[in-house]
């Protein structure tokens, strides 16, 4: 039997594919592009948008802290006025009249035991409760050295005249069990007679003694007031500024001026310094309630872990 042989159909060999059905395969996802290569490409896409996305989100949860560490800077200062308003300190501070500021009261940066006042000087002692030097009650006079001066005769060569104004403050500032000297009829002037070079403290002793000072050199009494206590420290109530229990001081303090503390420090205020403390935490709640939502909102759209 003739052995007949068998050939293979050889397959077609696909020719190539014309321009315009290529677009349409690349564009519907069926032809060459749909393969590996098209796949990973569209994954790289939709993780680019997602990441653009995430850093959006990332970015609004950062204007979120910058807007709270704002909000925070500025209500701090106001938090911490109240909250040292809540306690103050009983003592005598020091005083003079500040040509150069138009006559104001201005708080003396040196003690008067270091301090040598010139021939016409207006020096000023308060007595009150206060928190710190910016917040200090100033003399309650306007006097100015005429007034004081005026009918004692001009000293000789060696010798000079200083005016002394000593306010020894109101019954809400006085220690318990204790009335100031000049009730609230206003504070007491002296004219000093003293040598040349001689300190504010001993002008103050040659006309208001007995003066009455602690370890430290700080000046406790005045003309003997207070008997008792020195610098100690006072509650005060939030809602008046004022010694707790107290009445509230009803002579106006003097307006105007820079008040430098004993320190050298800046100017003073006589504002309370800041706002409710309601307020400051209902909006720093605003604030974090805020960035909590913007945090909430970029977990959600973190980009997923990219694949191989």
């Amino acid at each position: 039997m003739p052995r007949m042989s068998r050939r293979r159909a050889s397959r077609p060999v696909p020719g190539p594919v014309p321009p315009a059905a290529a677009a349409v395969a690349a564009v519907s996802g069926t032809g060459p592009a749909a393969g590996p290569g098209g796949r990973r490409r569209r994954r790289t896409e939709a993780s680019a948008g997602r990441t653009a996305r995430f850093r959006a989100s990332s970015a609004a949860v950062a204007v979120a802290v910058v807007a709270l560490t704002a909000v925070v800077a500025a209500v701090a200062p106001a938090g911490a006025a109240w909250a040292a308003d809540t306690s103050g300190y009983r003592y005598w501070s020091f005083w003079h009249r500040a040509p150069e500021a138009g006559g104001e009261w201005r708080y003396a940066t040196q003690g008067p035991g270091s301090y040598r006042p010139a021939d016409g000087e207006v020096l000023g002692f308060r007595f009150a409760v206060s928190v710190d030097a910016a917040d200090a009650d100033r003399p309650r006079t306007d006097a100015g050295f005429d007034d004081v001066c005026g009918g004692t005769p001009a000293p000789g060569t060696g010798s000079r005249r200083v005016a002394l104004v000593i306010d020894f403050g109101t019954e809400a500032d006085a220690p318990a069990g204790e009335l100031p000297p000049q009730g609230d009829g206003g504070p007491r002037t002296e004219c000093a007679v003293i040598d040349d070079g001689a300190s504010a403290a001993e002008a103050l002793a040659a006309v208001a003694s007995p003066l009455r000072y602690n370890s430290e050199a700080l000046l406790c009494a005045i003309a003997g007031y207070p008997a008792e206590g020195c610098g100690e420290q006072v509650a005060l109530d939030p809602g008046t500024g004022r010694p707790a229990g107290a009445p509230e001081e009803t002579a106006a303090r003097p307006a105007g001026g820079d008040s430098h503390g004993s320190d050298g420090g800046g100017d003073g205020d006589d504002g309370d310094g800041g706002g409710s403390p309601a307020a400051v935490w209902t909006g720093l709640g605003i604030v974090a309630f805020l960035a909590l939502a913007a945090v909430r909102r970029a977990r959600r759209r973190r980009p997923p872990p990219a694949s191989s």
